[in-house]
């Protein structure tokens, strides 16, 4: 047994959860998680137009690795100079690189572009372990994946008051490509670590690097307070207790059924920003997503079969 197995097993003896509340609670977990991360888009939409990019991600990656970091002290026995540089590489991917293409994407375009865009994650997570690693694509994979690229590019030929939101949907699309070799390098080459600290030390290399560059760019004029609180929810909420969320249920239920969140991110993306940015939803908005998440679901359905 690997110490990475002896490390979950202990976590998740250390905290059991009965069945009957169980039953309740991780559908109530899953709801929260995907109306968190939901929300990052809203806070984006708001505050990177006051911060730049890189300043946001900076705020966001900051606060985040300060709430994770009690995942990694706990493990500091198991961490080695390997993993540092692990952790560096798979931070610029899964992180730093992605957040900062999200933040740009959100000064140029609504935030439930961006938000539906995201959800394209699962299916260049399986096209990167098709290329890079052998895994197979089902024919109802492969379907999938062919639903999702014709909803990405109905997503990519929308226009918003008269704009396209083409370079927005691309960037948002390009971001979830990284997601998908972050996520395949994470899963083969920091398996040794428990995920949460996988979390914390990839976070905090991301905003190490991020640093310098959000220093350079740091707004000249004052930031407004709503920006300001939009960038603290990024980190503290959309960054620390998703993570938190998310590798709890990890434990608990696996990682076939803890990413059905998938679903549920642009829905309360687009939900979000109509509430309370009064961003109309559109036709090729409303396509793009029915594509997506279909082309998500179909994989989803594959990869639950083989588990």
């Amino acid at each position: 047994m690997s110490s990475s197995d002896s490390s979950l097993r202990s976590t998740t003896a250390a905290a059991p959860i009965a069945p009957a509340t169980s039953v309740w609670l991780t559908p109530a977990e899953l709801l929260l998680l995907g109306a968190v991360w939901g929300s990052s888009f809203l806070f984006m939409r708001i505050a990177a137009k006051d911060f730049g990019a890189f300043a946001l991600v900076e705020v966001r990656l900051a606060l985040g690795a300060l709430i994770l970091l009690p995942f990694l002290w706990r493990v500091k026995d198991q961490i080695r100079p390997s993993h540092w540089l692990r952790f560096l590489g798979i931070g610029i991917i899964n992180s730093a690189a992605p957040f900062v293409l999200f933040a740009w994407a959100a000064q140029r375009a609504p935030a439930g572009v961006v938000a539906i865009s995201n959800a394209t994650v699962v299916m260049f997570t399986s096209i990167v372990a098709f290329l890079l690693f052998g895994e197979k694509i089902s024919k109802r994979g492969a379907l999938g994946l062919l639903l999702g690229f014709i909803g990405v590019a109905a997503l990519a030929s929308g226009k918003t008051s008269g704009g396209s939101v083409l370079p927005a949907a691309l960037a948002g699309v390009f971001a979830s490509i990284l997601y998908g070799f972050g996520g395949n390098f994470t899963k083969r080459y920091l398996h040794d670590l428990p995920p949460s600290a996988v979390a914390a030390g990839t976070v905090m290399c991301a905003a190490i690097v991020v640093a310098p560059l959000a220093f350079v760019t740091w707004p000249s004029t004052p930031v407004p307070a709503l920006s300001w609180l939009s960038a603290v929810m990024l980190g503290a909420l959309c960054t620390g207790l998703a993570y938190f969320l998310y590798y709890r249920l990890l434990y608990r239920i696996g990682a076939p059924r803890t990413s059905t969140v998938t679903y549920l991110v642009p829905l309360f993306g687009v939900i979000w920003a109509w509430v309370f940015l009064s961003e109309p939803l559109t036709l090729s908005m409303a396509v793009a997503g029915a594509l997506i998440l279909g082309g998500v679901a179909l994989s989803q359905r594959r990869a639950s079969a083989k588990k």
